[in-house]
């Protein structure tokens, strides 16, 4: 749920601290990403339950999603293979029968984010791309939402064929 709602990378997740997440001002921190880069991500209202409910119920320290060292839970991050396995299995018992992955949610949140009208700088900054040609390689819009964007011969006045006046007159050369 924290990497769809975030579109946040699976090692990002994994670093992931209980203090990066801030309830009151509804922000995800993201410190260190990909290229040393930080950034705030919005918290949604749902998965700011969820993971209260989860650190209720954990009480993780450190890190949100804590690892093991010989099978008992430890203040480290998890193991991203972990985080792998997680989305794996959520998969199948969804049904899903195609390979899911950490990234596939990635995709998923940059695609869904689009369709919702999020534009495409936005998208850039929430994603943690340094340069814009990166994420359009997210750009996976569903064939109803292209059909849905219109036309722009949609908004031009075009006379019917019947009301044209033509001429039949030959041009002499």
């Amino acid at each position: 749920m924290t990497l769809y709602a975030t579109g946040m990378r699976r090692a990002e997740v994994c670093n992931l601290k209980v203090s990066d997440i801030d309830g009151a001002q509804m922000i995800v921190h993201v410190r260190n990403g990909k290229g040393g880069r930080d950034r705030d991500i919005p918290l949604d209202p749902k998965l700011r339950e969820t993971l209260q409910e989860y650190w209720r119920w954990m009480r993780p320290n450190t890190y949100l999603f804590p690892g093991t060292v010989k099978g008992w839970r430890a203040d480290k991050p998890i193991d991203a293979k972990v985080v792998w396995l997680a989305c794996r299995q959520a998969a199948q018992r969804a049904g899903i029968t195609r390979p899911v992955g950490p990234h596939t949610l990635r995709h998923a949140f940059a695609t869904h984010r689009l369709e919702s009208g999020c534009d495409l700088i936005t998208l850039q900054t929430l994603l943690g791309h340094a340069n814009v040609r990166h994420t359009t390689v997210y750009l996976h819009l569903s064939q109803r939402h292209l059909r849905s964007a219109g036309n722009p011969l949609d908004n031009i006045h075009v006379s019917s064929p019947d009301q044209i006046r033509r001429s039949r007159k030959l041009i002499k050369k």
